[in-house]
């Protein structure tokens, strides 16, 4: 047998071995085909709300989750109101585990029409980008929750623009992001969230995607989703993937679509007898979900 004959022979064999390969896992194929970066994660919104941390760290390695967003106020307990022992303490249970601490999950907002409101959320933001950088996460999520009907739609926008810009500020200074959920009443609305962007100018603050029914206002998903994608950081927020009617296999297409490498963060609202196994169940809806994009 010649050279040539040993090369097509080689090659027939490899071919019918991948087709075995992709009759036996096709989504583990496709998979590799893909090679999408995106990974799930938790945020501990109501799957993690009453876990301890080393419960919380044990029972997302359990389930895949690897990367967490640490909610304000849970049983989890990383708060400013830690020492600073107690913060080593919190980065080194993270460092020796498989979970990524992505950082806080705060509720500070920009819209109030008192200054002293803004300002003290402000100062409070500032306090928790403290926390994340020394428990080795990598920012905080916030949000603006609304826009005042008695105030003019232009100036709150601005207000929100300039107070994230100076918490941006501030956090590219320690190394960290300002993640800025789209959220609230009127400001959920992408055309909002978008003029509220055109006008941040710090670098260190970011888009996280929230899975909101006014996503899918005229002109629609992909429209609304393209107008914003620029912006896009290193997480985006999703309810279950398997529940209600939000065209989740649509986003993870579009996000496919722009090689979007972050993390797919898990704000999980119904409440199952078993979270572990329910966590396990969003990781495979997830992956075929990315299989088939």
């Amino acid at each position: 047998m010649n050279l040539n004959q040993s090369r097509r022979s080689f090659i027939q064999k490899s071919l019918v071995a991948g087709a075995g390969l992709a009759i036996i896992n096709p989504f583990s194929v496709q998979g590799m085909m893909k090679k999408s970066k995106m990974k799930l994660g938790l945020v501990t919104y109501q799957w993690g709300k009453d876990w301890d941390l080393p419960t919380l760290i044990s029972n997302c390695e359990k389930t895949g989750l690897l990367g967490v967003e640490l909610r304000t106020e849970h049983a989890h307990g990383v708060e400013t109101s830690l020492s600073a022992s107690q913060r080593a303490d919190v980065k080194k249970r993270f460092a020796d585990s498989q979970v990524t601490c992505l950082g806080y999950g705060a509720n500070f907002e920009y819209h109030s029409p008192d200054p002293a409101a803004v300002r003290k959320n402000i100062e409070g933001t500032k306090a928790y980008l403290d926390l994340c950088k020394e428990i080795g996460a990598t920012g905080i999520k916030v949000k603006p929750n609304g826009i005042p009907n008695e105030v003019p739609r232009e100036k709150t926008i601005a207000q929100i623009a300039a107070s994230l810009n100076e918490c941006g500020k501030y956090a590219s200074n320690i190394g960290q992001v300002v993640r800025v959920e789209v959220h609230g009443n009127i400001s959920q609305e992408i055309p909002n969230m978008k003029a509220i962007f055109e006008q941040v100018t710090e670098k260190s603050v970011i888009m996280c995607w929230n899975c909101n029914d006014q996503d899918l206002l005229p002109p629609g998903l992909e429209a609304n989703f393209n107008s914003v994608k620029k912006w896009f950081g290193d997480t985006v927020h999703i309810r279950e993937l398997n529940v209600g009617n939000y065209p989740y296999q649509d986003l993870m297409n579009l996000f496919v679509k722009i090689n979007y490498d972050g993390w797919i963060l898990l704000e999980a609202r119904t409440e199952p007898t078993d979270r572990i196994a329910a966590m396990k169940e969003q990781l495979e809806v997830f992956n075929k979900m990315i299989g088939k994009s």
